[in-house]
């Protein structure tokens, strides 16, 4: 494992870069109706990852709507939130950041993929984690900067608890840099996007969520443990 993740519980790596092929894949993705007021647009995968002797094995499972407990995301959690697929093939980004993240080899898997794009213009901010400083709730989180244009801000921070007063970390990522979290000890947030110039600007960025396979984030059982009981009219 990164040593700096091993002991401060992030860790911030140099050196990954997108395709042009997974870069132009930000043009097409889809507005996200239900994160960032409108500024933010998504696509959404999720996988199996498994090693044997010689390298890890990527599964792509079949799509569901994407659902995460309320308790790390009160703006988007406790209801589903569908999704198109990813188009792109990020698989070899993912296995590298497995290693990145010296990932248990004796145990299988589940990984959530987050291809977002932010927008900012001249009047609307770009909101970036309008959940405020949290946890996704998974054992491992990266946060990899693929390509800013026209933007200021976007300052991502590390936090060592919901009460502290000072980040433990905070930089404003460029294309090439990864965010490596050790998401069971440390809270993140990122700060809004603004456009640089009178003319939109965008950040887009890739999201890997690692939990293991018994604690997937996938299936039936996930979503009944996780979505909020609703009211049918009519009905006590």
């Amino acid at each position: 494992m990164n040593t700096d993740l091993a002991q401060r519980g992030y860790a911030l790596v140099d050196g990954l870069f997108a395709t042009e092929e997974q870069l132009a894949s930000y043009e097409n993705c889809p507005h996200d109706p239900f994160m960032g007021n409108g500024t933010r647009y998504k696509r959404f995968s999720q996988f199996k990852l498994d090693h044997d002797s010689d390298c890890w094995g990527i599964e792509l499972l079949p799509a569901r709507a994407y659902t995460a407990p309320k308790e790390f995301n009160p703006v988007g959690g406790g209801f589903k939130r569908p999704y198109e697929p990813l188009e792109a093939d990020f698989s070899g980004i993912i296995t590298k950041l497995a290693d990145q993240l010296g990932l248990d080899r004796t145990t299988a898997w589940q990984i959530n993929v987050h291809q977002n794009r932010s927008i900012a213009e001249p009047r609307r901010h770009g909101q970036l984690t309008p959940e405020g400083r949290h946890k996704d709730g998974h054992e491992f989180v990266t946060i990899s900067a693929f390509a800013r244009s026209n933007v200021t801000g976007g300052r991502t921070r590390v936090w060592g608890g919901e009460e502290a007063e000072q980040p433990l970390w905070e930089h404003t990522m460029v294309p090439g840099q990864t965010l490596l979290l050790d998401d069971l000890t440390v809270l993140h947030d990122v700060t809004d996007i603004e456009a640089a110039t009178d003319v939109r600007g965008t950040r887009d960025i890739l999201i890997v969520a690692y939990s293991r396979w018994d604690e997937r984030w996938y299936g039936d059982e996930h979503d009944a443990a996780v979505l909020e009981p609703r009211t049918v009219p009519g009905q006590m």
